[in-house]
């Protein structure tokens, strides 16, 4: 069963939250950072991406830049920038993108659980950024942007959110760049913060829907200080994680589609004759045609959008991955016919985000840098936990989440 805790957050004052709030480190490059900055000097990327703070080129690995991390954490507390509440609470945090809201609360997640598979992965991680995050941790001292779960629905916790929601939150801000609609509340009564920590022990699971590696960089480190003390008692700071929890039906999941640099030296007719064996195509237009269903994909190739709808026998309904689209398409086209090897290094393929709309498929085929394009159905929450759940790995490249979590609003401390 889950275990969680409030904590004693780090806030930036009303006032300045939307001055120091920002984008995730990993949805945007040092320059962007840089620009979005600017002459912000409020701006968390001086603390989450440092290299801003140096020459262009720095890389965002350098020692001098974790360093700088810590250096500039410090001086925001000093000049209260973020200021740490007096008393341990809960948060809600709201996201509000085309009329719809999801809920969040913001809790402080247990190591262990992460340790010993209460708290589930879907993705793999890798070592050399696990290890980024850990040193971002380390020399903080602190989780400077929370990790996005998602548990089952919770009558209960829903009543509860919809309570604060009703009331007036303490940040609502239209963010930048996504245009999306912000809101944060403090969850300070006792009994509703029993009523979280309750329901949540009542959980068998909690899943990591984004943020992999911030999930194993926060517990690692826990892990790590808990086994450098020797008086570790259990109940320390470090031994918990932030993260924000939805509930797994409000999430919203993107289509997270392909663009394609070669057809493997083959003429578009071949092409098309080879995905003939495996997928039924109709040729749509000019058109943009988007996936109407499981197990059909929209392909751009010169440029016309074709529709492929996966043959009987192409997949298995009880295999949880082997079902999914992403799969097919890999096994089928990716692999098979492309044979573009490992998706996370091959250069001849690139993905795009739903958000993005299929416009800008069409657009990088038209200009010549893709040759084609592939859009596929979004992945649902429920495959996602029935592939946790099952112990077993999606494939890369899978799943594309928004609204993205704002960071900023609110950090923990491990001490």
């Amino acid at each position: 069963m889950a275990t969680i805790k409030p904590f004693r957050g780090l806030r930036p004052p009303k006032d300045l939250v939307e001055q120091v709030e920002s984008r995730p480190y990993d949805v945007l490059e040092s320059d962007e950072a840089r620009a979005e900055a600017g002459t912000n000097e409020k701006s968390l990327y001086h603390i989450i991406k440092p290299e801003i703070d140096f020459p262009e080129g720095t890389s965002e690995y350098d020692p001098r830049v974790y360093e700088k991390a810590a250096q500039n954490f410090q001086m925001f507390q000093d000049k209260g920038w973020l200021v740490q509440d007096k008393d341990e609470h809960y948060y809600i945090y709201a996201q509000t993108m085309n009329g719809k809201t999801q809920y969040g609360l913001v809790i402080g997640a247990y190591v262990e659980d992460y340790m010993n598979g209460v708290i589930k992965k879907h993705e793999l991680t890798r070592r050399d950024k696990e290890e980024d995050r850990m040193k971002h941790v380390r020399v903080n001292n602190a989780n400077l942007e929370p990790v996005f779960f998602a548990y089952p629905d919770n009558a209960v916790l829903n009543e509860l959110l919809m309570r604060y929601a009703a009331t007036e939150p303490v940040y609502d801000f239209i963010a930048p760049i996504d245009g999306f609609r912000h809101q944060f509340w403090i969850v300070s009564d006792p009994k509703d913060i029993q009523t979280v920590t309750e329901e949540f022990a009542k959980m068998p699971s909690l899943y990591i829907a984004d943020g992999h590696h911030r999930s194993a960089a926060a517990a690692l480190v826990g892990a790590e200080k808990a086994k450098q003390n020797p008086n570790h008692r259990g109940d320390e700071e470090y031994n918990y994680f932030m993260a924000v929890a939805f509930q797994a039906s409000q999430l919203t999941i993107l289509d997270y589609n392909r663009v394609l640099k070669d057809l493997n030296g083959l003429t578009s007719e071949q092409f098309l004759e080879a995905v003939g064996k495996n997928f039924t195509i109709v040729d749509k237009g000019t058109e943009i045609y988007k996936p109407q269903q499981l197990h059909e994909f929209s392909l751009y190739l010169d440029g016309h959008w074709y529709s492929l709808t996966a043959k009987p026998g192409t997949y298995n309904e009880q295999d949880p991955i082997g079902v999914l689209d992403v799969d097919i398409s890999s096994r089928l086209i990716l692999e098979d016919i492309l044979q573009l090897g490992d998706l996370r290094s091959s250069k001849r393929i690139d993905f795009v985000g739903g958000l993005r709309g299929l416009g800008e498929l069409k657009r990088r085929v038209d200009s010549g840098e893709m040759r084609a394009a592939l859009a596929l159905y979004p992945v649902s929450m429920q495959q996602i936990m029935d592939i946790a759940d099952s112990g077993k790995i999606m494939p890369p490249k899978a799943t594309w989440f928004e609204p993205k979590l704002r960071s900023g609003l609110v950090v923990h401390k491990l001490s």
